[in-house]
């Protein structure tokens, strides 16, 4: 539908949280997935949040087959998630380098669960119940963080291992963030 401006940090509405969706299968929630999902590819994006793009919803999306700014990185099953909850499978953490496409130019380690189980619905109302691991796992937790208001930095421990892309990573510059 269109390619809607992403939010940066500093604006306060990524700091709010997100109110739950009440009505499913609408026109309105299909305009809004179809604009989320336009963004995201067009800035190739592993996920967005609909708070990045100044809507007040607890909506993400997330997947791809692939994605060059993390070339290591498995596929993701590409989904909408909506009014989503998330549950620590164990105590495991893990640390490993973020970006994020309201924080555009940086990356940082961040600290996630290793093993999560994540339920919400579909944009029809169904209901998703899965359980996801390493960078799926990462990924959905980014991305759920955006619906209480919290970016990737503010879980970043250690400030000597964040920093701007194009000097942490040489070979990743000129590809964004997310």
């Amino acid at each position: 539908m269109a390619v809607r401006d992403i939010l940066k940090m500093g604006d306060p509405r990524l700091l709010q949280v997100a109110q739950p969706v009440a009505q499913f299968d609408t026109p309105e929630l299909h305009s809004l997935i179809a604009d989320l999902e336009d963004t995201m590819l067009a800035a190739d994006g592993a996920g967005l949040a609909a708070p990045q793009i100044g809507v007040d919803l607890a909506v993400v999306i997330f997947g791809f087959d692939s994605n060059e700014r993390y070339p290591d990185a498995p596929p993701v099953p590409r989904t909408v998630l909506v009014n989503p909850h998330i549950e620590a499978l164990g105590p495991e953490i893990e640390e490993d380098w973020e970006g994020c496409l309201s924080v555009p130019g940086l990356r940082g380690v961040v600290p996630r669960w290793t093993r999560i189980r994540y339920r919400g619905f579909d944009q029809f109302g169904g209901p998703i119940d899965r359980v996801a691991e390493g960078f799926h796992a990462r990924v959905v937790q980014h991305e759920c963080d955006h619906l209480i208001g919290t970016l990737y930095p503010m879980r970043v421990r250690d400030f000597t291992r964040f920093g701007y892309t194009e000097v942490l990573f040489p070979e990743l510059a000129g590809q964004g963030d997310d």
